[in-house]
């Protein structure tokens, strides 16, 4: 009996300290029970070690005369190994056009929407159901989603198609920026946020609660595909504009005609869907995709080689056999003597010693940072950028932002890993796509 005593006052003291009591018995031990970590690589991605390297030419270039050189440290970071596809950008533009329709199509068919969780709690708003299936030739749905197709007096030859400009992706996010500006801090005294706010349409008004942060932006996702015409002046470029995007022989082929506002909106539906993905399978959430500031694209551009011309390394556009390295522009007009006469499949030349493709040529490829030629000079020497979010009726001047890469129609002073260029950020061209990167957490990858 005084054993059972005994072996029951042991188990309930190891019940005390380590059973119900929060505190450790008196011990920091932090929360307990925390989930498992370990940060998997992204798909199509490839890890970039922090680090640090000198932003700016990386030779006696005349061309670059006065232009300075700084020494900046960058974080870790995923970049994708090459230029967002037309395929990928494909399923960003189908995901669009079928939460549309399904969330239509739920006004008449319930089995399209999701309006209780397991429990019968209902859900407000009601969550689009994708497991159930379209049948985009029933005349039913047809009359339902009549205003998702082209008006009949528009239509070409009386085809049935999607109209483009309804598809419209439509985001939310914080922004920390505004948030963290001394002048909008919460006062604890008066228990009131102090400040003014900008709003998505650009009007200044006052912070009334944390909500005032969230802003949101409503984002045409079709690309611009007569971007092949406009670009260029007296020259048969009609092929390209009626089938690059939607054919299959095109579908290994950077995306273009894309706006700068249309590729960070890529980057938020590319989050959520994994958020989404991550939710339901109750995973902790990965950082946010992005796309790469000025500095990281550089940075990842130059492979470890940090006085080199070129990613390859090296000072020249070719090899010691006298091929060209890259898809640019090589002999004033002729386009074909590096491959490709204009945009090529990703991932045609060697990689970097990264194993990122394409960081030289191709197209050019919009980045996070707004351009200011004086930009390194106010850079901060960590984590170095510039954003700035141009209002509606700012001047041009101010909707620049950062283009890196140079392209297929550049010569070969564009394609250095070095060279600023940039472009209004509500533009298209048929030379200029993006990738996105994605932070870590801190701790190197292994």
């Amino acid at each position: 009996m005084k054993k059972l005593l005994l072996i029951g006052l042991i188990l309930a003291t190891l019940f005390s300290l380590t059973g119900c009591n929060p505190s450790g018995n008196g011990e920091l031990t932090g929360v307990q029970n925390r989930p498992k970590w370990r940060e998997r690589q992204p798909y199509g991605m490839v890890y970039v070690r922090r680090g640090s390297f000198n932003i700016g030419p990386s030779d006696q270039d005349p061309a670059m005369a006065g232009i300075p050189s700084k020494t900046v440290s960058q974080d870790a970071f995923w970049i994708d190994d090459t230029e967002i596809t037309n395929n990928e950008y494909r399923q960003f533009v189908d995901w669009v056009k079928d939460s549309i329709a399904r969330k239509m199509l739920g006004m008449q068919y319930p089995e399209f929407l999701i309006t209780e969780d397991r429990n019968g709690t209902p859900i407000d708003p009601p969550v689009i159901n994708w497991r159930e299936k379209i049948d985009w030739n029933d005349p039913d749905y047809q009359m339902a989603l009549q205003d998702m197709y082209i008006p009949e007096n528009e239509r070409f030859f009386s085809k049935k198609e999607i109209d483009p400009r309804k598809l419209i992706f439509e985001y939310w996010w914080i922004d920390l920026h505004q948030a963290a500006r001394r002048a909008n801090r919460y006062n604890f005294e008066t228990q009131r946020y102090e400040g003014n706010v900008y709003d998505i349409s650009g009007e200044l008004r006052p912070i009334e609660n944390r909500s005032d942060f969230i802003m949101s932006d409503q984002v045409y996702v079709y690309p611009d595909t007569l971007v092949w015409i406009r670009d260029f002046t007296y020259s048969y470029n009609e092929p390209w504009t009626t089938r690059y995007f939607w054919h299959p022989g095109f579908d290994e082929y950077p995306v273009v005609g894309v706006t700068w506002k249309q590729a960070l909106a890529f980057c938020h539906w590319r989050t959520k869907i994994q958020t989404d993905f991550l939710n339901s399978k109750q995973q902790p959430a990965m950082q946010a995709y992005r796309l790469p500031t000025e500095v990281e694209w550089e940075y990842a551009a130059r492979g470890g080689k940090d006085f080199s011309m070129y990613p390859w390394g090296g000072y020249y556009a070719r090899d010691e056999n006298g091929v060209f390295l890259a898809n640019f522009k090589p002999l004033r007009g002729n386009y074909v003597d590096d491959g490709g006469i204009a945009t090529m499949k990703v991932g045609s030349y060697d990689p970097n010693e990264h194993g990122i493709y394409d960081m030289a040529g191709n197209v050019a490829e919009w980045t996070e940072t707004a351009y200011d030629e004086a930009g390194y000079s106010y850079f901060s020497d960590l984590n170095p950028t510039f954003t700035y979010n141009a209002k509606p009726d700012d001047p041009p001047v101010m909707k620049r932002k950062v283009i890196r890469g140079g392209s297929w129609k550049d010569i070969n002073y564009f394609i250095q890993v070095s060279t600023r260029s940039f472009e209004y950020q509500d533009t298209t061209k048929s030379y200029i796509g993006f990738r996105c990167v994605r932070s870590t957490f801190g701790d190197e990858f292994n």
